[in-house]
């Protein structure tokens, strides 16, 4: 380039306002870091909701498991009930081997299944943690693309509207931690 080209050039720019350019450009930047820090702890939400579910689907297990020992147990019970036996006094006590058994499953079963509904329970808030992050960073992306469109069109108004939408952004991320 040659002096009056480069002259010619600083004009121009100091014509279009380039100083202002470099909040904007460094508001596009902070924005940017934001979207990877929000993408990061939505895709660790996600992973943790699976995570969760698949307790949640063990503990089901676990109870659906006891749940059928318990009805096999009553089921012998009812056989034992119903057929003669060569020995009454074993039967009987067997008998009440069974029942004491069952009482003491009933119990099982109530903690089994509360257990399983507190995970669904936690599964379910991680879920609505991990869609408020996407909602976020989807804002912040946006808002990322609007701001870029004022280092095209040297216009202000997208600025404006993409820091917006950070800031809505940046708040439903920030909610996050008060879900409960």
């Amino acid at each position: 380039m040659e002096a009056d080209e480069i002259r010619e050039f600083q004009e121009q720019m100091k014509e279009g306002g380039e100083k202002g350019i470099v909040g904007v450009s460094l508001a596009i930047s902070i924005l940017a870091v934001l979207v990877a820090m929000i993408t990061v702890l939505g895709h660790r939400s996600h992973t943790q909701a699976v995570l969760s579910q698949s307790r949640a689907a063990d503990q089901w297990s676990l109870y659906q498991a006891k749940k059928i020992r318990q009805e096999n147990v009553s089921l012998t019970t009812d056989l034992l009930n119903l057929l003669p036996s060569a020995d009454p006094k074993a039967t009987a006590a067997k008998l009440s081997d069974y029942k004491s058994h069952s009482t003491k499953w009933d119990e099982d079963l109530k903690q089994e299944y509360e257990a399983a509904r507190a995970l669904e329970e936690k599964t379910d808030l991680i879920e609505r943690r991990a869609d408020r992050f996407d909602l976020s960073e989807a804002l912040l992306q946006i808002g990322v693309v609007l701001s870029s469109i004022t280092l095209l069109t040297r216009r202000k108004s997208f600025w404006a509207a993409g820091m917006a939408l950070g800031v809505v952004g940046i708040a439903i991320a920030a909610s996050v931690f008060f879900i409960h």
